[in-house]
């Protein structure tokens, strides 16, 4: 028996026996189909592709030319606004009423170096002597320059009050700054209290004349020695001020006083 491998015939005897649920089985079966169809389909596209030049031939040309007939309108656009010119040189003065002669200089030099002469007499009679020849205007208006106020700049008063680490000169207790506290332990009235010690800080201004204000107790001790300390302050001397760019300003100051009761 001759078998035609064009035909299933050989499928079912490979497939004998076995499964013919599998997919190679239902591949090989329509195979023959497949191959049609897809002969078919590429020999519409082929023909498709081959027909295009043809078919673009048959379309009609789109004409340029594309009649307008709307009117033309013509549109007057603001005339575009200058900005003022900055920095421009003041506009020249006024003419003078008068004529103006320039005056030369006399100097004394060789005649081949002259180069300008001075002016005559007639030329300068009933006429200004300036810098330059102007020439004169008779209708031309007399302008005076207008008078001041007379009220002078008010220079205003440096009030602030400095620190002595910024100062450039520190205000100072006459005589130094021990005899401050040798002022301060004459003065000082030491509270009745046994074994009292420490530091009572205290910070004041020094202002322009010298005289102490703002006199402030930091921190103390208790037993009422920061109320002495600002007795004892307010009595004190007046001190030499502080000064800045050459000017006498007020200073704040901070400094401790040692208290220490008698054994």
């Amino acid at each position: 028996m001759k078998l035609d491998l064009l035909k299933n015939q050989w499928l079912e005897i490979v497939f004998e026996g076995r499964n013919k649920l599998y997919g190679a089985y239902e591949l090989r079966k329509s195979n023959n189909k497949t191959t049609m169809k897809s002969l078919i389909i590429g020999a519409i596209i082929f023909s498709f592709l081959v027909s295009l030049p043809m078919l673009a031939s048959l379309l009609p040309e789109k004409s340029d030319d594309v009649v307008l007939d709307q009117k033309i309108t013509t549109v007057k656009l603001p005339p575009k606004e200058e900005k003022p010119k900055e920095n421009l040189p003041p506009p020249p003065p006024p003419p003078p009423k008068v004529d103006q002669v320039k005056f030369v200089k006399p100097v004394v030099a060789k005649a081949e170096e002259v180069t300008e002469e001075p002016p005559k007499m007639e030329e300068i009679k009933e006429k200004n002597i300036g810098k330059e020849t102007i020439k004169g205007d008779p209708d031309a208006e007399l302008t005076v320059e207008p008078v001041g106020t007379g009220t002078a700049a008010v220079v205003e008063e440096d009030n602030n009050i400095y620190n002595t680490a910024g100062i450039e000169v520190k205000p100072d207790f006459p005589g130094g700054i021990e005899k401050f506290y040798k002022f301060v332990a004459k003065n000082y009235e030491i509270p009745e209290e046994e074994g009292l010690k420490g530091k009572v800080f205290v910070s004041f201004v020094v202002e322009k004349d010298g005289s102490l204000t703002d006199i402030k107790v930091i921190r103390d001790i208790g037993y009422g020695t920061g109320k002495e300390a600002i007795r004892v302050l307010k009595a004190c001397p007046r001190w030499t001020p502080g000064e800045q760019n050459g000017k006498k300003v007020r200073v704040l100051y901070s400094l401790p006083i040692n208290i220490q009761s008698p054994d």
